[in-house]
């Protein structure tokens, strides 16, 4: 994996000055104490019993500026809860990209250890869920301590990676795009197909190097599920991309980077995220990013309980966070999108702009054409060493 800045670096490590964060005793953490009962047992395997008593403490891995902050540095709804509860947390802000911190937890869960973590925060588009659900490194969810587990959104309910949501709950999204200046493109622009082959367009067009991302809104585009990657639907993006590449069409693929681009005028249209959109349209309000007319992609940051950590705990602290009071607390401050139905209707009354922002709390109609990435592509080491070769890194 190429050493380069993703949208969840730029976005959450923005008011950090970029500097970069570890995991403080968790490796310590990993070389004592008992195994894990059943560490190595794959998916499906009997789930590990439940102890309905509250930890002291619950220890949480998260992104950095990943929930709500007050001018003190205090997070308000993480107070909250430890007075609801007595439950103190210890909020760790330690995940800065998906794989180093898989590479982190990884040897001490083959090897049956705890992590010293309750819950951990990982993206589905990374493959890395999916993954731990195989190698039988995460524990179930107790859903009788999740009652609020029915505020999810209906779009979020049955991914295909966690059919039943027995492992996982969203924390927030985050969807891929079209990013472009309405006055360069000459009006609205919602066609892929454009910006792969409209010579207006050439030399002005990028697109992503998150694989799930770029495959994904081509093979929309080619009218193939994302998925559910075959070898030839595959192949039929990749060639379609190479086409546009080799033609000159697209200038280049970037992370984050295309944000400045789009701002000064060098790119006109560019595969976007809808999180960077929010940010760029706060100091560039003629910029537009839509969801293109074949579809687009939807990722999602979710909570998991990894091997040895407090399921009774990590449950309850999951339901308290599906309170819609809760959730909109933390939406307005991350400003992704929330996961939580009625989220917005708090913040209609404490601040509705952003509760009106689609961007943040998508319409069904666009959350209903908003797909997911076929996990075992983006494991595919084939397919992984193919795309590389594709953009160029």
């Amino acid at each position: 994996m190429t050493e380069r800045l993703t949208r969840e670096q730029f976005l959450r490590r923005a008011a950090a000055g970029g500097t970069v964060l570890t995991l403080p005793g968790l490796i310590s953490a990993c070389g004592g104490g008992g195994g894990i009962k059943g560490a190595t047992a794959k998916a499906g395997a009997s789930a590990t019993p439940v102890k309905k008593t509250l930890a002291h403490t619950l220890n949480f891995s998260n992104w950095p500026l990943y929930i709500d902050v007050d001018k003190a540095k205090h997070h308000p709804s993480l107070d909250a809860f430890t007075k609801k509860t007595g439950v103190k947390v210890a909020y760790q802000e330690d995940i800065n990209d998906n794989e180093s911190f898989f590479g982190k937890i990884e040897g001490p869960l083959s090897r049956g250890q705890a992590v010293g973590r309750d819950i951990i925060v990982m993206t589905d588009a990374s493959g890395l869920p999916a993954r731990l659900i195989g190698l039988g490194w995460l524990e179930k969810l107790y859903k009788p301590a999740i009652p609020n587990i029915k505020n999810l959104q209906p779009a979020q309910q049955h991914p295909g990676w966690d059919p039943n949501r027995e492992y996982s709950l969203p924390w927030q999204s985050g969807m891929t795009g079209i990013g472009y200046d309405p006055n360069k493109v000459g009006g609205e622009l919602t066609s892929v197909a454009r910006l792969l082959e409209d010579p207006k367009l050439k030399g002005k067009v990028t697109l992503l190097t998150e694989l799930g991302d770029t495959i994904g809104l081509v093979m929309l585009a080619n009218g193939d599920d994302p998925s559910h990657v075959t070898p030839a639907t595959w192949k039929k993006a990749v060639d379609r991309i190479q086409k546009a590449v080799k033609s000159g069409q697209v200038r280049q693929f970037t992370g984050n980077d295309y944000a400045p681009l789009l701002a000064k005028g060098d790119v006109w249209a560019c595969f976007a995220w809808s999180g960077d959109m929010v940010q760029l349209q706060a100091d560039h309000p003629g910029l537009k990013w839509n969801l293109p007319d074949t579809g687009g992609m939807i990722w999602t940051d979710n909570m998991l309980i990894p091997k040895g950590g407090n399921i009774f705990t990590a449950s309850t602290f999951m339901n308290y966070y599906y309170e819609p009071a809760v959730a909109a607390e933390v939406e307005d401050y991350v400003n992704y999108i929330c996961p939580v139905v009625g989220a917005d209707k708090v913040l209609e009354r404490t601040d509705p702009k952003v509760a009106k922002n689609t961007l943040i709390f998508p319409t069904q109609q666009m959350l209903g054409q908003a797909h997911q990435i076929d996990p075992k592509a983006v494991n595919n080491q084939a397919y992984k060493q193919q795309f590389q070769k594709l953009i160029g890194a």
